[in-house]
């Protein structure tokens, strides 16, 4: 028998953690998930979870080399008036 067990690493995460991961504030991270302009989640029972990979891909859109640089996609802020502009 092993020892030392395998750590686990967790596949999913609560809204606290998840904002930690990003360095958001849990309620901006509730925020644009009211506004779909955040990273996409799953809804397990009644907890909101998101997996660390969404969460990274999320913050992979907003990757920028320069202030010039136009990047390969937008990060809106969590504000209702940029919510079309997600749907679109």
């Amino acid at each position: 028998m092993n020892a030392h067990p395998t750590p686990v690493t967790p596949r999913f995460v609560r809204t606290p953690d998840a904002a930690v991961h990003l360095g958001l504030s849990p309620r901006t991270l509730e925020k644009h998930r009211c506004y779909g302009t955040g990273p996409v989640f799953h809804k397990l029972g009644g907890r909101i979870v998101y997996a660390i990979t969404d969460l990274d891909d999320w913050a992979e859109q907003g990757l920028r080399k320069s202030t010039s640089d136009p990047g390969q996609g937008t990060i809106y802020p969590a504000k209702r008036k940029y919510a079309a502009m997600v749907r679109r």
